[in-house]
């Protein structure tokens, strides 16, 4: 079947970037760097395996030791975890696939098993995450409440920010993606739900924005605004977010981020991932209306559902999590009309002690 059946799988100029196909691989957190949060050649490996997106955002990584809020996950904050990075991007660089790497803080959704130096979990306000347990280095425990950022440790994580930022620039990333959905800690300053603050970052939907805008503005201090991304999660539930003002919040966010002038915003606006249902969901329709730069749209899309929101103008890119994980070669799988392999069963997603099984073993078609 054709490209232009397929505009999902035409290429695509993303500022001075150029894709081969508008198919994003969207991060997905598989756990395989080790305790000592170190990237490793099979995570290398992993990546080139999968270079026939037209971008890829490399899994969530943590910012900080205070950020760590999930085993074996990767980070950006010493030297080692740069130099194994730096491996990682140098396969990426032989394919000539765009590699981003994707700026996380989980904020409240963690543990003080994570973390004990730092102490408990933070976030914009102490609200305890309502969830059934978060799995720590010790095991399963109950949520803590979390401590609030005071306002001048808002700033410093800022600063943490815009250092990973400089630090995924050494390790040799084409750009950043900011991670401010799915409720971890930006997403936790941005919705009313989990912010009653009453400083400059809390009490009205624009100061509610105020950290995420701090960060995007502290990281284009180290990068150009156009190898910075932002994702957001309108409707989401996951980590017990979805705020009453949903849509009066987003739509203000994302109107500042298109003010700042960033190289993309990354909506998770499909409900496969769980839906509030504090009205109607947001679509990416809702966020061309008010943000002028490219929209990857993201979370239970079909090639047939991709080519429909190409066609109709609302996202320029969409992303592709799940589907990527058993199906390496998706894009020429899209391509030649081949039949997808199965969804990875999750229990092979997150556990480090698998090495490549069910991560680097999934072989191409036929």
């Amino acid at each position: 079947m054709s490209n232009t059946t397929h505009p999902i799988l035409t290429p695509y100029t993303l500022h001075d970037l150029s894709l081969k196909n508008r198919v994003v691989m969207a991060p997905l957190t598989r756990s395989r760097a080790g305790e000592t949060r170190i990237p490793n050649e099979l995570m290398g490996e992993y990546y080139a395996q999968r270079a026939s997106a037209g971008l890829i955002i490399a899994e969530a990584t943590v910012i900080s030791e205070q950020g760590i809020g999930w085993p074996n996950s990767p980070g950006i904050y010493t030297e080692q975890q740069v130099e194994g990075w730096k491996n990682v991007t140098a396969s990426l660089k032989k394919t000539g696939t765009p590699f981003f790497l994707q700026l996380w803080h989980c904020g409240r959704s963690s543990h003080t098993d994570f973390h004990p130096s730092t102490g408990l979990p933070v976030s914009a306000s102490e609200i305890k995450l309502e969830g059934k347990s978060v799995q720590t280095p010790l095991g399963k425990k109950s949520y803590e409440t979390p401590r609030a950022l005071t306002t001048d440790e808002v700033k410093a994580v800022v600063n943490d920010y815009k250092n990973a930022a400089l630090a995924a620039k050494e390790a040799g990333f084409d750009g950043v993606e900011i991670h401010s959905a799915n409720g971890y800690l930006l997403d936790q300053f941005l919705q009313s739900k989990t912010n009653k603050r009453e400083d400059e970052y809390g009490g009205s939907i624009e100061k509610r924005a105020q950290f995420l805008k701090e960060v995007v503005q502290a990281i284009q201090t180290v990068l150009p605004s156009n190898r910075i991304g932002v994702r957001l999660s309108p409707n989401g539930v996951f980590n017990d977010m979805g705020s009453s003002d949903y849509r009066e919040q987003f739509l203000y966010t994302a109107s500042m981020l298109s003010a700042l002038n960033i190289g993309y915003l990354h909506v998770i606006d499909g409900l496969a991932f769980g839906f509030h249902e504090l009205g109607a969901p947001m679509t990416l329709k809702d966020f061309r209306d008010v943000f002028s730069g490219p929209i990857i749209g993201n979370c239970g899309y079909s090639l047939e559902t991709a080519n429909e929101r190409i066609i109709e103008g609302s996202a320029d890119m969409i992303a592709f999590g799940r589907p990527f994980i058993s199906n390496p070669d998706l894009v020429d799988r899209f391509k030649n009309s081949l039949p997808l392999t199965a969804e990875a069963p999750q229990s092979v997603w997150y556990d480090c002690s698998l090495g490549g099984e069910g991560y680097t073993s999934f072989p191409p078609a036929g």
